[in-house]
């Protein structure tokens, strides 16, 4: 990638004994929604850290907005807005006013300060509540008015840690939606760290998978789930009549090459085989003279990719390094069960 916004370049973090984060490499472009998902304890938070300069890298090197994390901090935090999974405020104070704080301790001109705290409440939608103590705010409300405190600095890079932790449903689509907004409008770069999978698919361009402090994929949620998909393809077909469908048409299907298994269904029926095949399967039912309604090839979900990868890393301990590419191996345990 060129000129990357961020880039970790063999990060590594010891504590101890403990490897929190091994070997890290990684790049995230300019405006790019980039979700880095995994489980609690994954190394998530240690590698914010070290973007932010607020703990210091064992191995490797961090460079945000061209700056030096390690070597330089404070350049890097004026660029960069950080929220973590808990913010705080002075609840005796009101939200506004909470705000014009964070903008003077931020450097804002005076003149500017009330403004610009005014204008963040509006644009993350607390203009009508802006008055309120911050004390008597929701946790969904506290995130948007941390997002808002994120913003006033006008920063490069966006930095959020679970942000959606306790927010009601309807709250995390309407705060996710916010997100990609401002993003998108502003051309801000944004990691996002979570190990919400459905959160992260609804917003992020690429993923990084990370578990036990190691990056275990990185790619476009449909890059990843070709790679999932390996050397199989399952598609689903629906008919107007599915009733006319018989043992012989599955029988038929099956001996075709590349074709590994053929199920009927509640309207149709679902054929895995060798990715490429639809159009012949189209072809065949054409030729059979059905009147075909829907057919879909099936996309893993983030859920499935990141269960898969989880497999493939346990799969890689069990095996302890022997021969083999670690998806099939992984495969091939899933299919024996």
């Amino acid at each position: 990638m060129e000129n990357p916004v961020i880039e970790l370049i063999g990060l590594t973090k010891v504590y101890g004994s403990l490897k929190a984060v091994n070997n890290l490499n990684l790049t995230i472009g300019k405006g790019e929604i980039y979700g880095l998902l995994g489980p609690n304890g994954a190394g998530k938070t240690t590698t914010i850290l070290m973007m932010l300069g607020l703990t210091e890298p064992t191995a490797g090197s961090v460079t945000v907005c061209g700056v030096n994390a390690t070597s330089n901090p404070v350049a890097v935090k004026r660029k960069v807005g950080y929220m973590p999974d808990n913010m705080g405020f002075y609840d005796g104070m009101n939200a506004l006013d909470n705000l014009i704080y964070i903008a003077r301790l931020n450097g804002l001109q005076e003149t500017q300060v009330r403004d610009r705290a005014v204008e963040m409440m509006k644009m993350v939608g607390l203009e009508n509540a802006m008055h309120k103590k911050a004390g008597t705010y929701s946790r969904g409300m506290k995130q948007r008015l941390g997002l808002a405190e994120v913003l006033i600095k006008q920063p490069e890079v966006i930095i959020l840690d679970e942000p959606t932790n306790g927010i009601d449903p309807s709250g995390v689509k309407e705060f996710l939606a916010l997100i990609r907004q401002l993003s998108r409008q502003q051309n801000i770069t944004v990691l996002l760290s979570s190990h919400h999978l459905n959160q992260v698919q609804q917003v992020c361009d690429r993923v990084g998978i990370f578990v036990e402090g190691k990056l275990l994929a990185n790619d476009h949620i449909s890059r990843l789930s070709h790679q999932v998909s390996g050397e199989s393809q399952l598609v689903n077909f629906s008919f107007a009549d599915h009733s006319r469908l018989t043992d012989a048409h599955r029988q038929e299907l099956l001996n075709t090459e590349g074709v590994s298994s053929v199920e009927f269904t509640n309207n149709g029926i679902e054929i895995t085989g060798t990715p490429g095949l639809t159009p012949s399967f189209v072809r065949f039912f054409v030729a059979h003279d059905f009147d075909i309604i829907n057919v879909q090839q099936k996309e893993y979900g983030l859920e499935e990719i990141y269960q898969r990868y989880f497999e493939i890393n346990v799969t890689e301990k069990e095996t302890n390094g022997k021969s083999g590419n670690i998806f099939q191996r992984s495969f091939f345990k899933k299919n024996q069960n």
